[in-house]
């Protein structure tokens, strides 16, 4: 019987490799039996509490380092075929409201339907997802209760759940978004999805 796996993943609705990993993740966990445990996280908190910048602050002027990333984007969109990604306009977007929604979408049962929906709205739809009546709209389209997510939005256990998470990742040595972790092994970025399977497969045999 194989050993049960799961892999942590630190996520935030505001970083375009996070829904670029998110759509190649689901297929890893398939092939490998592992679970997937999306752990919601502000970036912004990460980035202050790590004294890090976005790429596009900390690389901005250094020659070519952009033409590069973008570059790497592309590479990672043919293989993988995921043709619907589109750069949101409105970027960088405040997730704050999003990420607090995704945990209050989790409390009232409908987790999975919500992050399809603010996903594809971001990255795929390019809506401006920190504005609150936007935000109401794409959550009614998906048959979802705006209403009601955005008022949890605004309960205390649904804020101090999101610190907590952001927190927590820090102390595990976390500085960026998309990370992983197989156990204690921490993976930073897309491009590391091929060690997260192998690291799943050396778990599994131990």
């Amino acid at each position: 019987m194989t050993k049960p796996v799961t892999i942590d993943f630190i996520f935030d609705f505001g970083s375009p490799n996070a829904y670029l990993a998110w759509q190649v993740l689901p297929a890893i966990a398939a092939r490998t039996g592992a679970a997937v445990n999306l752990i919601p996280c502000l970036l912004g908190g990460i980035f202050k509490a790590a004294n890090n910048r976005s790429p596009v602050e900390a690389f901005g002027e250094v020659k070519g380092k952009l033409a590069y990333e973008q570059l790497e984007t592309r590479r990672f969109v043919k293989k993988h075929g995921l043709d619907r990604f589109r750069m949101n306009p409105n970027f960088p977007v405040n997730t704050l409201m999003i990420m607090r929604g995704l945990i209050a979408a989790r409390r009232l049962g409908v987790g999975d339907r919500y992050l399809g929906a603010v996903l594809a709205a971001m990255w795929e739809a390019g809506e401006k997802m920190d504005d609150p009546a936007v935000i109401a709209r794409v959550l009614s389209a998906a048959g979802l209760d705006a209403k009601a997510i955005l008022e949890a939005t605004q309960d205390p256990g649904v804020k101090a759940e999101l610190v907590a998470n952001t927190e927590a990742a820090v102390a595990r040595g976390v500085f960026g978004i998309p990370t992983f972790f197989v156990g204690e092994e921490m993976f930073f970025g897309k491009d590391r999805l091929g060690q997260v399977e192998e690291a799943v497969g050396e778990a599994q045999a131990v």
